[in-house]
């Protein structure tokens, strides 16, 4: 059975799991070199998972012949250049979101990709978790009728370090987080979200103002179509970490997500409740398995992939959006997202 040669680029907690998965758990791929710019945190992983190649970059790891895929896992702010640098040498590429921080950059990067005539997908790993996955085909089926209203919720336990706004590797909170119910907010709905209303604070740690980021916000959305939704984040939530998200139809509701982690609901006219999934062990988990295999999978046998480079695009100039409304402290219109920036 051919394995298609993967290497990962940024091996810090998400990158790490991603390597632990494609070295032991994918059987169609082949884990062939580990890159990052600690190389003691490189040389380290690459010993834990028993291969022999670690690089201090991913310009030195794209030098290899058996690499056929490149997964990034680096900081938000490096995604793009790694994107481009990966599909320059003719890898194809899983990212992780966000594309980018600005809109230019993720334009670019998609152009690099195209160019190359290789392939992107993004690291929207929620549809791939069993409760999203199961939920979404109850309403491509219609079973909750015309969604009307999209709701969502995502809260970390724990807000960053300090030293994490210093280092200004990563985006502000909608880039970090938000993005991932953007692209629910897209995917679920079945529609484009055309303009953005966001309010946010900082009140319980105004210190992070400094550094252009948020504790918590929130962003109502407006549908093309004539829908409404409303995503909440929150960095800190002290409880524990809490993503849930419902869509309301004209003939009945789907909620994903509970505080005990594991549960689809599905309420009808008739009553009554039902779990669909239930079966991960921590919250994404699978999600993050199910995405490389799914990745793996599709590029080794040339099928389609299930998250493109143009649905990053589209859930990055949503969240374009949401930091200009609450900068600007005005509703802003999607496709409008960046202009200032880009001119």
């Amino acid at each position: 059975m051919r394995k298609l040669g993967v290497g990962v680029v940024g091996v810090g907690e998400m990158g790490r799991r991603h390597a632990e998965n494609l070295r032991r758990l994918v059987p169609e791929a082949r884990l062939v070199g580990i890159a990052d710019f600690s190389v003691e945190r490189a040389r380290q992983v690459a010993e834990e998972l028993e291969i022999e190649n670690s690089y201090p970059s991913l310009e030195a790891m794209l030098e290899r012949k058996d690499l056929d895929a490149v997964l990034i896992a680096t900081p938000d702010k490096f995604h793009a250049s790694n994107v481009i640098a990966a599909a320059g040498a003719g890898k194809d590429i899983l990212c992780e979101k966000p594309l980018a921080l600005n809109l230019g950059d993720a334009r670019a990067a998609l152009a690099a990709v195209a160019k190359s005539g290789r392939r992107l997908q993004v690291g929207f790993m929620r549809r791939y978790d069993p409760a999203y996955a199961s939920a979404m085909k109850r309403i491509e089926s219609s079973e909750i009728g015309v969604p009307v209203i999209f709701k969502s919720i995502g809260r970390d336990q724990f807000g960053p370090p300090i030293g994490a706004y210093h280092a200004n590797l990563n985006g502000m909170l909608f880039y970090a987080s938000t993005v991932h119910d953007f692209d629910l907010a897209r995917w679920m709905m079945q529609d484009e979200v055309t303009r953005v209303s966001s309010f946010a604070t900082v009140a319980i740690r105004p210190e992070v103002a400094q550094f252009g980021d948020i504790v918590a916000g929130v962003v109502n959305l407006e549908y093309q179509r004539g829908a409404i939704g409303n995503v909440e984040s929150y960095a800190q939530s002290v409880y524990g970490y809490d993503v849930r998200t419902e869509v309301v139809g004209s003939l009945g509701s789907i909620l994903i997500g509970s505080l005990q982690k594991h549960s689809a609901v599905f309420l009808t006219g008739t009553g009554g409740a039902r779990v669909l999934s239930d079966h991960f062990l921590s919250r994404f988990a699978d999600a993050y398995l199910a995405e490389v295999r799914d990745f793996v999978h599709n590029i080794l046998h040339e099928l389609p992939l299930r998250v493109s480079g143009e649905d990053g695009l589209k859930a990055l100039e949503i969240t374009v959006a949401a930091e200009e409304s609450y900068s600007q402290g005005k509703s802003i219109d999607v496709a409008m997202a960046g202009a200032k920036a880009a001119s």
